[in-house]
């Protein structure tokens, strides 16, 4: 499973460093204010004068580029990039510490290589005059990435050491970053590269970060194959992603989560749920499935979901007699409900790696996901009756109170879903305007968030996760770069096509490979790695698009849960204080309710495709 990464968080602060931090974030929270602002200003402008503000579409997703590197130095510092949760495995003391100068020296080299390369893009860019906007050079734009990662590679080093020898590991660190750098000039021979290669999967599966490995091994098959100069092809790779026209609304949707759940979002939702269903036999548990959809839905992260809502909604459901077994395993389940719906960030992802149309990805969600959320509720419901929970008393003067006090949470997917749906934005604009009214509500209506104390920290905790995923992705697009220059998807395709030769089987075995590697690998991890293999395949064997994508998904939704290694199973246990063997059983029955939900998206397309195509046509 991936985990924030564990190198050994920074304990010792300069004045130097402090101040560059506070930089970053104030750059940070300065861009995405300005990503809110670009868009939802063009909507206007369309609206009212018939035009879009020139340059403002191309504008934004160049600062989208800045706000993810600016987000993954942040997230280097913290610690806080993904990456396999192994190194609590080796033994503390000696070993440990050397496991983590390994994994951050690794790190450092691998950031230093990138640096380089990056520098070779700049300079090839530098000598032409192409413009973002407002006179803008995109050579301007593209020197983010050397610098970018440059400083990657100096904190990696830094954190390389700790204890008494920690300068001279932070030395020793920094010098294997030097050579890295160096070796951009060197030339190729297979004993190299093997070794290369060697090291960085030593470090991934010792924690170093995802994107690391990613990088690693695609620099190390351009070298390869073609010398030096062909490692300039990963940060290509990663500049690329600026010619995603989605791409803003992964950092907008995110942020306008992380501002609602800062709000205290959660306990009005649990509040207005609780007064809806509240009277209805398993009521509570209804409550705690939508909710915790919901707040998913917002997060865009189930591990959010189960942190942030089990103090909450545990209680709850003990109070109303519900088994605590049960109760455990409802809120460890509905924790990765919600991923299908806007403006969940998994759909929004999966829609620019894909490359499929991510309004029609929402639509065709929406069945799926309330089929899931009705499963599992329907469970809780049958429980609640056997246990003899009380049912509480309809009140529809509270009833209406809480739903009215919750209005402007339930807003916010309303408000991205009509808006793309009517026409009235696309779905950057439309996450904009969801950015724009979030921080609208929290600052100007419930006042829950300070503007100058509060805000700033909000917007920089999202950053760090768009960081970590942004820069993920464009590693990882690197490496599928290399995939296609060997025609791996082809081979991949002939030889499924010649072995598999029903659609209803493949179907099956992606169930089955998806289930097994959505519980070792994170969401995001699994989407910019496995979707360029899937999308390819399914279009061999017929299968609609946007079906594939849900079904995707929703697998990987279900490997939340999956043992031994399902992310939910392990957050659970460390916020419950339960044993792992103990959240495997009392999830199982969940696992099992809704694979049947899983199983009848992959074979009833009808589920998927139907509201699409009734919505906007064929």
């Amino acid at each position: 499973m991936t985990t924030p990464s564990s190198l050994p968080p920074d304990t010792e602060g300069s004045p130097a460093k402090v101040a560059g931090t506070r930089l970053e974030r104030g750059l940070l929270a300065l861009f995405l204010l300005a990503m809110v602002a670009l868009p939802a200003a063009s909507t206007v402008s369309r609206r009212l004068v018939g035009r879009e503000l020139p340059g403002s579409a191309v504008l934004a997703q160049h600062i989208t580029l800045w706000v993810g590197f600016l987000g993954a130095l942040l997230a280097t510092a913290s610690g806080h990039h993904l990456a396999l949760s192994t190194i609590e495995l080796v033994p503390a003391g000696t070993p440990r510490r050397i496991a983590r100068f390994f994994t951050a020296a690794v790190s450092a080299a691998a950031c230093a290589l990138l640096a380089w390369a990056s520098a070779v893009l700049v300079a090839v860019e530098w000598k032409g005059f192409g413009t973002v906007a407002f006179g803008i050079r995109v050579a301007w734009s593209e020197l983010v990435m050397p610098i970018g990662f440059g400083f990657m590679a100096l904190r990696f080093a830094w954190r390389a050491g700790e204890g008494a020898a920690r300068w001279p590991l932070r030395a020793a660190a920094l010098a294997i970053a030097a050579a890295a750098f160096a070796l951009g000039r060197a030339e190729p021979a297979p004993l190299l590269v093997w070794i290369l290669a060697a090291v960085v999967l030593a470090a991934f599966l010792l924690g170093a970060p995802v994107f690391v490995a990613m990088s690693g091994f695609a620099m190390a098959l351009f070298f390869r194959d073609g010398g030096p100069e062909a490692i300039a092809a990963v940060p290509t790779a990663t500049f690329n992603l600026v010619s995603s026209a989605t791409l803003p609304a992964i950092p907008l949707l995110t942020a306008a989560g992380y501002v609602l759940a800062e709000g205290g979002a959660a306990q009005r939702l649990v509040r207005a749920y609780k007064g809806i269903f509240g009277w209805m036999p398993g009521g509570v548990a209804i409550m705690a499935t939508f909710v915790c959809a919901l707040f998913t839905t917002f997060t865009g992260a189930s591990g959010v979901t189960i942190l942030a809502l089990g103090g909450l909604l545990l209680p709850a459901l003990r109070r109303e007699g519900y088994p605590e077994d049960f109760s455990v395993g409802l809120v460890t389940a509905s924790g990765s409900l919600g991923l299908l719906f806007p403006p969940s960030l998994p759909v929004i992802l999966y829609g620019v790696v894909a490359q499929a149309p991510i309004d029609h990805l929402f639509l065709g969600g929406l069945v799926p996901g309330l089929l899931m959320i009705v499963l599992v509720a329907a469970y809780g419901v049958a429980v609640g009756v056997r246990s003899h929970a009380p049912r509480e008393r309809f009140e529809p003067r509270e009833a209406a109170a809480a739903l009215w006090a919750a209005k402007w949470d339930l807003g916010l997917p309303t408000l991205v879903v009509v808006s793309v749906a009517t026409g009235f934005a696309t779905i950057v604009e439309a996450a904009a305007l969801a950015a724009a009214y979030s921080i609208l509500v929290e600052l100007a209506i419930f006042r829950s968030i300070h503007p100058l104390r509060d805000l700033p920290r909000v917007l920089v905790d999202a950053a760090a996760l768009v960081g970590s995923v942004l820069i993920l992705l464009g590693t990882a697009l690197g490496l599928t770069s290399w995939f296609v220059d060997a025609e791996i998807p082809t081979l991949l395709v002939d030889w499924m096509t010649a072995t598999v030769k029903s659609p209803a089987l493949f179907l099956l075995m992606l169930n089955a490979v998806l289930l097994v590697l959505g519980s070792v690998l994170e969401i995001y991890s699994a989407i910019v790695v496995l979707a360029p293999l899937v999308a390819p395949l399914g279009a061999a064997y017929g299968i609609e698009p946007i079906h594939l994508g849900v079904v995707f998904l929703a697998n990987l939704e279900l490997g939340f849960l999956f043992p031994p290694m399902g992310l939910n199973l392990f957050l659970a246990a460390s916020r419950f204080g339960k044993p792992l063997p103990y959240m495997y059983r009392k999830a199982l029955p969940f696992l099992v309710i809704m694979s049947a939900g899983v199983l009848a998206i992959t074979y009833l397309p009808a589920i998927t495709t139907g509201v699409v195509q009734l919505l906007v046509g064929d």
